[in-house]
């Protein structure tokens, strides 16, 4: 008898430790991932006013007025506009001659290999060709400088991946369209109004056609941006 109440106790106390090794192993509750960098209220508190740097205005197509001025800031140039689908640069099954009636096997900047960039894979934006409007080189950007896009309450960061014509402005790749959430088809997408465009001054992506470098670069002079302005 003696030896039973001992093996009940026994197993009795084994059977409170368990389920405290148990509970003690169970998954933590994942924390969420922290933003890195600003929400899109935070960058687009700082595009209320415009120190407009361009002689004149841009249309955002060629049968609309001109409305939009790029603006200056301190360590980046912004403006509003549409967004235009830009599938030029390396063909794909997305942007080739028969999904664009424009479409071109070029971009003005070529990837690391040396080729266009890839419309549907790379983000990038697309800013006006040098005019009497605006020379964007000299308000400090260039190929490869890092962009923050903002629509509909989210934040893209892109690069600068081609230039395009000398007077209409707002256009972006297939792909950044896409992840904004935005129609990304080249003959019937894009979206007549309501995306930010900042760009940052003297900033690199390198290499250009990496997304996640662009995120990286872009997160870190959007941080910047807001605590400079």
């Amino acid at each position: 008898m003696r030896k039973l109440l001992l093996l009940a106790a026994t197993l009795l106390a084994a059977g409170s430790v368990i389920p405290s090794a148990v509970a003690s192993a169970s998954p933590q509750p994942v924390q969420a991932q922290i933003q890195a960098g600003p929400s899109a209220s935070q960058l687009l508190a700082k595009t209320n006013s415009c120190k407009q740097i361009s002689n004149g205005k841009y249309k955002t197509d060629d049968e609309t007025g001109k409305t939009v001025a790029v603006c200056d800031a301190n360590g980046a140039v912004f403006w509003k506009a549409d967004m235009d689908i830009d599938c030029d640069g390396v063909r794909t099954s997305r942007c080739n001659e028969d999904t664009d009636c424009c479409y071109q096997d070029d971009t003005a900047f070529h990837a690391s290999n040396g080729k266009p960039l890839t419309a549907d894979v790379t983000h990038y934006i697309v800013v006006p060709s040098t005019s009497s409007i605006w020379k964007y080189s000299s308000s400090g950007l260039k190929g490869a400088g890092s962009c923050a896009v903002i629509y509909n309450n989210k934040v893209l960061y892109a690069v600068i991946g081609d230039t395009g014509p000398t007077q209409i402005i707002g256009e972006a790749s297939y792909a950044t369209a896409k992840d904004l959430g935005i129609n990304p088809d080249p003959s019937n997408g894009g979206v007549d109004s309501g995306v930010t465009y900042i760009c940052f001054k003297n900033s690199t992506v390198s290499p250009i056609e990496s997304n996640s470098k662009a995120t990286s670069v872009g997160e870190a002079n959007a941080t910047k941006f807001v605590a400079n302005n």
